[in-house]
């Protein structure tokens, strides 16, 4: 196999670069990205692009990769403006699916990660949403509609592209003891927020699952739209016990604008689709990905109690190791100088 990492610079482009690299079937790794890896790469060949990937089409033809794993969308809103997000979830999957539908292209099979927020959150929501569902609302956020548009655009290229495997896989909230968001953020604080009168049922996967998940799609020919979600849902109450944390309510109404000093002081962000999960709470079924062949290994009580542990040991004994810090020149020793001994 040869495959092409979106989003190289990004967590998850990382983590599955490094999965990918622990595999002796895959042969060729290539990842683009706007910066550098963030995390230490032995065989992946870094790839500098714009946000809106037009240099795919070449990369493509160049390094005739069979399959294409895009992990670059965004999906909080906190992370960047409106405009870039539209120009990285927009016009960067539209360039990318040129490029892989192109005459001539060696690209077989299409992977995208995406999001529950495609489903929204609100008080008419099924219990929990199968795939072929449609939000209750219109998207209201810039964050939803770009997932929405990416949507669309897939629905259409796998229907013009018969030949070519797409799998969009759309995750629930995330929790890990690596990874932060906004869900993450609110957890560590010494005491949680929450919206009075409101105690929603939430679903979580670990951040592990997420890798496994993207691996398996890459490893197996497995098209269509799938939910990836661990099992059963919990109260927020009781991920705020679990976590052995204190609530603090917010209003009900004007929610935005109290959680507003939260983000200026810079304790937390608490996006509008946070606000709505916090609210309403989301439910994915995940039963089409699970008959598709793939096995979880937590279930939602789990990443939350997982994720209470790491919380206990980080304030145990303290910060992780110093993070890594990319530079061609050795990288470049390390992969191509004869005076590094190889290890087959």
């Amino acid at each position: 196999m040869r495959v092409l990492v979106t989003g190289l610079s990004t967590f998850w482009g990382g983590r599955l670069a490094q999965a990918l690299e622990a595999r002796p079937d895959i042969d060729v790794i290539v990842g683009l990205d706007t910066r550098e890896p963030r995390v230490p790469l032995e065989r992946t060949e870094f790839v500098r692009a714009d946000t809106s990937y037009s240099i795919l089409q070449r990369i493509v033809q160049a390094t005739q990769v069979d399959t294409v794993l895009h992990t670059h969308l965004v999906v909080d809103s906190t992370r960047v403006s409106g405009r870039s997000l539209h120009e990285i979830n927009v016009i960067g999957t539209m360039n990318l699916l040129a490029a892989a539908g192109m005459p001539g292209s060696p690209v077989r099979s299409v992977i995208v990660k995406s999001s529950g927020l495609v489903y929204g959150a609100n008080s008419t929501d099924p219990y929990f949403f199968r795939e072929e569902a449609s939000r209750t609302t219109a998207p209201r956020t810039n964050v939803e509609r770009s997932l929405v548009e990416v949507d669309a655009f897939l629905r259409d290229f796998a229907s013009d592209n018969p030949h070519i495997s797409v799998t969009l896989l759309r995750f629930a909230n995330v929790l890990g003891d690596d990874l932060e968001t906004p869900v993450s953020q609110a957890l560590r604080l010494p005491v949680v927020p929450e919206i009075l009168g409101f105690d929603p049922r939430v679903q979580f996967v670990h951040e592990d699952d997420v890798v496994g998940a993207l691996m398996y799609a890459t490893t197996h020919e497995v098209p269509g739209v799938f939910n990836v979600a661990a099992d059963g849902t919990i109260p927020w109450s009781e991920v705020c016990t679990i976590v052995g944390k204190r609530r603090i309510a917010m209003p009900p109404v004007l929610t935005n604008i109290a959680a507003e000093p939260l983000r200026l002081l810079r304790i937390v962000n608490l996006p509008p689709e946070l606000l709505d999960l916090l609210r309403f709470g989301r439910g994915l079924d995940n039963r089409h990905y699970k008959q598709a062949g793939f096995r979880y290994r937590y279930t939602t009580a789990g990443t939350v109690e997982a994720f209470a542990q790491g919380l206990r040991l980080e304030n145990t004994i303290g910060v992780k190791a110093p993070s890594y810090r990319y530079e061609r020149e050795v990288e470049d020793f390390f992969r191509h100088s004869p005076a590094v001994v190889r290890h087959d």
